[in-house]
């Protein structure tokens, strides 16, 4: 008979492709607040990247009739006909983009598009260049793939846009991919047709390069700002351009879970093998819902935008009137990406040194009760996000606890 010892399970063995890579930073800092919350902590938490509005009544009365009439089974495999037929309506009014169904994709989400997309093509070292600040899952599912992310950094004085030059020095012949978000997150920054023409000027010398285009903030922006995505600038590039998308940011369904894509047949094909074998189709409810949302009023869209720039400029005229932090003005999405360069090297009341962004952090959770995230999460140091997606009265707190923190530090 085995004595106990000899029946201990050995430790797990994870594998290799997910052994540097953690649970995102973001999570667990929402972990930690809702922590403190639940020991009775007033945390205000500007980390989440989620609208605090409600999914409007229309979409979700549209998932309920789909229920009511049966429409609870499985669809095709990357999206119904109804839902192909909506996002192709989507792109012809809003970016003059006329897509085949077959060369759209539907996903849990627009992270499992883009996941599919580097599954299906990514090999062992194959390159994949990211301009940073990053939202910090686009290296990480590059590196689950196989892949190998060259992250290069885009300064704040360019407003943190990737240049031609940048572009066109990293680009090698591993190359595979280009990724570009416009709007971004975490930067709110944006790119013109103006920004986006040199760009694609550098791609079109590269025929083996391709451009995955993250457009989920494509509804958010500000200031005029006139939303161009790059398969409609150039008619040279588009088979060989992803263009992504989604209905969780704008429509305020991120709990609903559809994410699209649409480019090219053969990768929209492939990417369909990858979704066979994981997820299958996506909710048949939920793709109800984004049908109504694509395809039903869209003039709330207006009124959402103009709270959160209004929100917007409470939160940048709080934090820049703080000494030793400088926050730029984004064009799009509900972040800001303030630089707190000017906060290092102060000592807390505790006597501890504020050293890195990650440090500064900690120190307004810990002693404000305030959650926000570390540029360092997003590639880029000393800065911090702040997610202005809540009510203007959790704004102004948060602005009023976040100045005492700095004037209670000593230089």
């Amino acid at each position: 008979m085995l004595a106990r010892s000899d029946n201990v399970a050995a430790p797990l063995r994870s594998a290799a492709r997910i052994a540097a890579i953690g649970v995102s930073e973001i999570l667990d800092i929402g972990a930690r607040a809702a922590a403190m919350r639940k020991d009775g902590h007033h945390v205000i938490v500007l980390a989440a990247g989620e609208p605090d509005f409600d999914t409007p009544d229309t979409v979700k009365e549209a998932a309920w009739k789909a229920m009511q009439r049966g429409e609870t089974k499985y669809t095709a495999l990357d999206g119904s006909p109804a839902m192909k037929e909506a996002i192709r309506e989507k792109f012809r009014r809003d970016n003059g983009l006329d897509f085949a169904g077959s060369e759209i994709s539907v996903a849990s989400g627009a992270k499992q598009v883009i996941y599919n997309a580097f599954m299906a093509t990514l090999d062992p070292g194959d390159e994949v260049i990211v301009p940073t600040p990053y939202w910090t899952s686009y290296a990480d599912i590059i590196r689950i793939a196989g892949g190998v992310p060259v992250l290069v950094a885009c300064d704040a004085t360019n407003g943190f846009r990737l240049t031609a030059q940048q572009l066109h020095q990293a680009i090698t012949p591993a190359t595979r991919w280009l990724m570009l978000n416009s709007p971004s997150n975490p930067t709110g920054a944006t790119y013109s047709e103006a920004d986006y023409r040199p760009l694609l000027d550098v791609l079109l010398k590269h025929p083996h390069v391709w451009l995955l285009a993250d457009d989920i903030y494509e509804h958010i922006v500000y200031d005029d700002f006139r939303f161009v995505t790059p398969a409609a600038l150039e008619p040279a590039l588009r088979d060989r351009i992803l263009t992504v998308n989604g209905v969780s940011k704008a429509y305020a369904m991120t709990g609903w879970r559809i994410g699209y894509g649409a480019g090219p047949m053969a990768l929209i094909k492939a990417m369909a093998v990858v979704q066979s074998q994981s997820t299958s189709n996506p909710s048949s409810v939920s793709q109800a819902a984004a049908i109504e949302a694509l395809t039903g009023p869209q003039d709330y869209l207006a009124e959402r935008r103009d709270s959160f720039r209004i929100r917007r400029d409470l939160v940048v005229d709080g934090l820049n009137a703080i000494d030793g932090i400088d926050c730029s003005r984004p064009e799009g999405a509900f972040y800001t990406f303030a630089s707190c360069a000017g906060i290092l090297g102060r000592m807390t009341p505790q006597g501890r040194k504020i050293e890195t962004d990650r440090d500064f952090c900690a120190y307004l959770l810990e002693e404000t009760k305030v959650a926000v995230v570390p540029g360092s999460a997003f590639g880029a140091s000393p800065f911090f996000r702040i997610s202005y997606a809540t009510t203007q009265d959790e704004l102004r707190e948060a602005m009023a606890r976040i100045a005492a923190a700095c004037d209670a530090l000593v230089a």
